[in-house]
């Protein structure tokens, strides 16, 4: 008999269905067992009264993979209105060992550390799976708005031999007895494919050897990359931004409604237009030293408090950051070079997209190397697409378990990372 999914049960009232999944929950009563079987959609309730079969359910812990089949017919109180009778029970592997958690209560109140170790086990809990719903379905409305605007996907290489934002935040390793880098970002890739292809994006994991040990830092995260080219300036970039985030969002709300409503999750509105301030304003808003270089978290919090008080925004774009914490291809604010064509944005006070024009002649690259004492050399491949005609274009990078994360309103970025990396973590 072909599987039936636990979530359309309702469809074979009264007849008889098969479904295969994890044992979620038994409860053993005097004369009857009650199994909850666990599928990638939902539960269906098995009612046991025979005295063998109870038996064998007995022999089956939480968590061991089986086949039922029985009599479907209807029940208030079991999930979905009905409930599989007279079962036939067939394991479909070696009855599950102990767990080192209680995957079937309804919390899983399991310390951070204890969640993470056991990650192969606890993503399983249906608390932990609507997580990585909700952040698959922000991937799916992604990759869906740029496809539908002309954009190519791209793939580029996570081996480099050069990095494209500071040496010292890069994981070195020896590439068959030469130095090389895991990527920091795609950066220099997507522009050059944006001389190829005018709109990229890429979905891909970058590495950041930063020795932070902070709730909202990884060392290995997963970056939603975008490029694309003939913008007139930053604004332009933003203003791609907001949309691609509405649509994520709203991805997020038509698809996996279930997942939001087990987690509890407040969606945010994204405003037609995001509010923005310019970087120095942004210092005198929260009383710091006007020659601050960027923004520091408490900076970002009173930002994100201040834009909910002033727009009723989640929402706010910081723009003009000071060029000396901007990389080298970053285009200068017209007419004041100290400051740069870009932005942060920011998502209930905190960091969650960095973004804004870059250079595009290759004249302006050379000078803005020059500045910085690095040799050209070490950007060939980069200069040499600069060198034969390359539009304005600009691109963001939005961290995906950032923006989960402060979905979710987790107080810790592991929450919504798969398998975090982190200066302690390389496992499991």
């Amino acid at each position: 008999m072909p599987r039936s999914l636990c979530s359309s049960l309702t469809r074979a009232l009264d007849e008889v269905v098969t479904v295969e999944g994890w044992i979620h929950r038994r409860r053993q009563l005097a004369t009857v067992t009650f199994v909850v079987i666990r599928d990638r959609s939902g539960f269906a309730q098995v009612v046991v009264t025979d005295p063998a079969i109870r038996a064998q359910a007995a022999a089956l812990p939480e968590e061991t993979v089986v086949r039922v089949t029985g009599a479907l017919v209807a029940s208030e109180k079991a999930p979905g209105g009905v409930e599989i009778i007279d079962p036939m029970i067939t394991a479909l592997g070696a009855p599950a060992g102990r767990q080192p958690v209680e995957l079937w209560r309804p919390t899983l109140s399991a310390t951070l550390p204890t969640v993470l170790d056991h990650a192969a086990l606890t993503w399983r809990h249906p608390a932990r799976r609507a997580v990585w719903t909700i952040a698959a379905a922000a991937l799916a409305g992604f990759r869906g708005h740029l496809d539908g605007i002309g954009f190519t996907e791209v793939a580029t290489p996570k081996i480099v031999a050069q990095s494209s934002e500071s040496g010292a935040n890069a994981f070195p390793l020896d590439y068959f007895g030469t130095p090389a880098y895991l990527a920091q970002s795609p950066q220099l890739y997507k522009q050059i494919l944006v001389g190829v292809f005018e709109r990229v994006y890429e979905v891909g994991p970058v590495f950041r050897a930063e020795p932070h040990d902070t709730a909202r830092h990884l060392s290995e995260y997963l970056s939603l990359d975008v490029e694309f080219g003939f913008i007139d300036d930053h604004r332009d970039v933003l203003a791609l931004l907001r949309d691609t985030l509405a649509v994520m969002i709203g991805r997020i709300g038509d698809t996996a409604g279930g997942a939001v409503e087990t987690l509890g999750v407040e969606l945010p509105r994204v405003p037609e237009a995001i509010p923005v301030v310019h970087f120095a304003e942004a210092l005198e808003l929260v009383g710091a030293d006007p020659a601050e270089p960027d923004l520091a978290p408490e900076h970002e919090r009173a930002l994100g408090k201040w834009a909910q008080a002033e727009f009723g925004s989640d929402f706010l774009a910081v723009e003009g950051y000071p060029a000396a914490k901007r990389p080298f291809y970053t285009h200068p604010q017209p007419g004041d070079p100290r400051w740069t064509n870009s932005f942060d944005l920011l998502f209930r006070g905190l960091e969650l997209v960095t973004g804004g024009q870059r250079l595009h002649r290759h004249a302006d690259y050379l000078a803005a190397l020059a500045a910085r004492g690095e040799r050209p050399e070490q950007y060939s491949s980069y200069l040499e697409a600069m060198a034969h005609g390359m539009p304005p274009h600009g691109g963001f990078a939005i961290g995906l378990e950032r923006l989960i994360a402060r979905l979710l309103r987790a107080d810790n970025i592991r929450y919504a990372a798969l398998f975090p990396r982190d200066i302690h973590r390389i496992q499991p």
